[in-house]
């Protein structure tokens, strides 16, 4: 007790010398912290713009799938998959989805077309492609029925195939809402797939995903390919979750839910590795900055305690003298550091929080969009979260209490009969 009152009294001796102190403590705790709501706010708000983009949270596939697409790669009883996975209180979403690269052939022009088939309800619960619809309608029931005939899984011949064209396959082959768009493709039973299908919709822009690709219902995708016998067979699964931060967990959890050793339960981190690789590459040259934000007011903190234990060779050689052990010495002046340390803190984050509330809530808003695969990030926001206030603050303290070891130390070494001697 004595020591924590020695301590105080100590902080409080000098009122000018550990205001600055505190101020320059809690100043680097504001900039840590807001650089950590700016960089992990940012980067949540970019990664929930991705995934619920088009790649969704998790996917599942067949063995090797992502590395190496196959047409004959498919998911079996996708839909009792489907159905157990629509039972996990995490899940908001799961699309089934079939993939084609074909040859698109529209007003006397060809050109290469990722074609797509969806399930437009679930779609629409799991991604934003429904309101990426520049021109047009999205794949609604009512819109299938006024081009054909659908009844459940099966699509009549009369009529042709609804579809949703990107924008800039659109621009490229002339199309616009209502003309006729021609596939050609190979069937899943080595058969040449061609049919003619009808422009819905015009989905996105010159810079989105869906800029080259042909959206189509499941259905009208497998009478295309040739795979009405397969009707609970698919390439893909994306699933939607809660929480994006769940994605690792639920992936393994899946894994071992299936038992099926030849499906690859991915997160999104895995499914766009390159996109993750270089969001982690650009986290750690945050890093990099914040260290060098709280070295420097780890220089400052050094040079006040070192001189604040200078000044004081006196008092604490009649310490020593009167029988003062060494460690006590030493655990005041790491004290009066923690103490200083912890009131700094405090400062920092009454100063931040209310700006990182601000950030998150409203965002800056950048004069130049930025394109990342295809995503618009056109707002920087900011996050409150246990992470961005325990970080700072364990930083700060852990960094004030190394630089403090070096006073401390030579403090509790110092000879009484030299402290006294001092001028």
């Amino acid at each position: 007790m004595l020591i924590v009152k020695l301590a105080f009294r100590n902080i409080l001796r000098n009122c000018r010398r550990s205001l600055l102190t505190l101020l320059s403590m809690g100043g680097g705790f504001f900039l840590l912290c807001l650089t950590l709501s700016m960089s992990e706010g940012s980067y949540s708000n970019i990664i929930n713009i991705f995934t619920q983009d088009h790649t969704g949270h998790v996917q599942i596939h067949k063995e090797n799938y992502l590395e190496r697409p196959s047409l004959y790669k498919t998911i079996n009883h996708a839909d009792e998959i489907i159905t157990q996975l629509e039972q996990q209180p995490l899940v908001l979403g799961v699309a089934p989805r079939i993939y084609s690269p074909s040859l698109a052939y529209g007003k006397n022009k060809t050109f290469p077309a990722q074609v797509i088939g969806i399930d437009p309800d679930r779609e629409a619960k799991t991604t934003r492609l429904e309101n990426k619809i520049s021109e047009g309608h999205f794949l609604t029931s009512e819109v299938i029925n006024q081009v054909t005939n659908l009844d459940g899984n099966q699509i009549s011949t009369d009529g042709y195939f609804p579809a949703m064209v990107g924008f800039t396959l659109a621009k490229n082959l002339q199309l616009t809402i209502g003309d006729e768009l021609v596939l050609i493709s190979q069937g899943i039973d080595g058969s040449i797939a061609n049919d003619i299908f009808e422009v819905v919709a015009i989905v996105g822009d010159v810079g989105s995903y869906e800029r080259m690709n042909v959206y189509i219902h499941l259905s009208a995708m497998r009478e295309f390919l040739s795979m009405q016998g397969d009707t609970s067979k698919v390439h893909e699964l994306a699933i939607i979750l809660s929480s994006q931060s769940e994605a690792r967990k639920f992936a393994v959890n899946t894994q071992l839910a299936l038992k099926n050793k030849s499906l690859s339960v991915d997160p999104w981190q895995v499914v766009e590795s390159s996109f993750y690789k270089s969001m982690q590459a650009d986290k750690k040259g945050s890093y990099v900055s914040m260290g060098i934000i709280i070295f420097i007011v780890s220089i400052g903190v050094l040079n006040t305690i070192l001189m604040g234990t200078l000044e004081r060779t006196r008092e604490f050689g009649v310490l020593k003298a009167i029988g003062t052990r060494p460690v006590a010495v030493f655990t005041l002046i790491m004290l009066e550091s923690f103490v200083l340390a912890i009131i700094s803190c405090l400062i920092g984050l009454a100063l931040a929080l209310p700006v990182c509330f601000w950030l998150a809530g409203v965002g800056i808003s950048m004069p130049e969009p930025i394109d990342m695969g295809g995503i618009i990030f056109d707002t920087m926001l900011g996050e409150v979260s246990w992470f961005v206030v325990l970080l700072p603050s364990i930083v700060v303290i852990s960094s004030t209490l190394i630089v403090s070891f070096i006073p401390a130390i030579r403090a509790a070494k110092i000879s009484p009969l030299k402290a006294l001697q001092a001028v």
